[in-house]
């Protein structure tokens, strides 16, 4: 039985920051010796970046000493773990039920009546009752929803949160899955002059996507992605694990991000690929697929994967787009990249998506273009 996303919509914060507005704040810190700042300098001038959405206001001009940032004096400052997590609560919340909300009504065939499951998805922060709950009460939704969240999971939960909203609708053709994620990557920004700090502060932003799952046709007119596989796997033991790791600190998450990242998804790119192109009868080439959704870690992944797959520079663009105007908003960025996809794509397009994270974990997927004109 087909399952099918029937609508894509991104939300972002109302701040945007110019990724050279980071980096200064980043390159003043007192924590940076030298080459602390010229490494500051060199990550953020050739992260592929040029702006990302935050939900904090502190670093914007004229903006007045907050929890993160003291203009007077140019410094960072350092909120605990549990204060960070009271900002999430308070911010994640409404962009949560924005982005539900803007999925929904994008979806001309479905209702708030229509919704049998909510699958929410983030691993910036934690409450209860959780977003889920909040989706439900601000649309209306049945008080009988079934509510599950995917915590914790990192830049590829997207994934697994489809692979369960597959499962609902697979089991029961009359289900109707909406599934938001939403990031806040930016509450957990702290000064420091490792490599792995630097990184991760040049990279994340804050952002929300929705989409509706249901095994229902897509109605004519409305383009939809018919999903046609989803692959989950591991790189061998001992690669990678120590190299994307996501843990919680005293004041704030902390996220590693290894130089070393780029070369190992290259490294064991070839056998990921090769089983969506199993998914993808007459297809000979991974550059036979017509369109991509790549989850940007950061502009060398998107290099490593577009090399080693020979993917022109058009099938990359939504990816890089993606990145150069939002930066890596964790789980929610590859639902903003198959947006991007669908608006431009046309019936009968096979779309190949990937997305790495914490493990080091490859989630893949394989699409086909559906619905288009009526």
């Amino acid at each position: 039985m087909p399952v099918h996303l029937h609508a894509l919509r991104g939300v972002l914060p109302e701040t945007a920051y110019a990724q050279t507005r980071i980096r200064d704040v980043i390159r003043a810190q007192p924590e940076l010796d030298r080459l602390g700042q010229r490494l500051t300098t060199s990550i953020f001038d050739h992260s592929g970046i040029d702006t990302r959405h935050s939900v904090v206001p502190d670093f914007a001009d004229g903006a007045p000493a907050g929890l993160f940032y003291d203009p007077a004096t140019g410094g960072m400052r350092r909120p605990t773990t549990g204060q960070r997590n009271a900002y999430y609560i308070e911010h994640a919340t409404p962009l949560f039920v924005a982005a539900a909300r803007a999925a929904l009504e994008a979806s001309p065939q479905f209702g708030a009546a229509d919704v049998t499951h909510v699958i929410t998805v983030s691993c910036t922060g934690f409450y209860a009752p959780g977003p889920d709950y909040a989706i439900v009460r601000a649309l209306g939704l049945s008080p009988h929803t079934q509510r599950f969240h995917v915590g914790f999971m990192g830049c590829y939960a997207a994934f697994p949160a489809l692979r369960m909203a597959r499962a609902f609708c697979a089991a029961d053709p009359d289900a109707v899955v909406l599934v938001v994620c939403a990031e806040l990557c930016t509450v957990h920004m702290h000064s420091a002059g490792d490599p792995d700090t630097l990184i991760a502060n040049s990279v994340f932003a804050d952002g929300a996507a929705g989409v509706v799952v249901s095994a229902r046709p897509p109605m004519p007119g409305t383009p939809a992605l018919r999903v046609d596989a989803l692959h989950s796997t591991l790189t061998p033991e001992g690669v990678g694990e120590h190299d994307m790791a996501w843990t919680i600190g005293d004041q704030g998450y902390d996220m590693v991000l290894s130089t070393y990242v780029p070369e190992i998804i290259e490294a064991n790119l070839c056998p990921v690929l090769d089983d969506l192109l199993a998914g993808m009868p007459g297809v000979q080439r991974w550059a036979d697929v017509e369109r991509w959704a790549i989850h940007p870690g950061g502009r060398q992944i998107l290099d490593r994967v577009q090399t080693s797959a020979g993917l022109s520079d058009g099938q990359l663009a939504p990816s890089r787009d993606v990145l150069r105007r939002a930066g890596n908003m964790s789980s929610a960025t590859v639902l903003f990249i198959l947006q991007d996809v669908l608006t431009s794509a046309a019936p009968g397009d096979r779309v190949a998506a990937l997305a790495f994270g914490p493990g080091l974990t490859v989630e893949s997927g394989v699409f086909t273009v559906c619905g288009g004109p009526p």
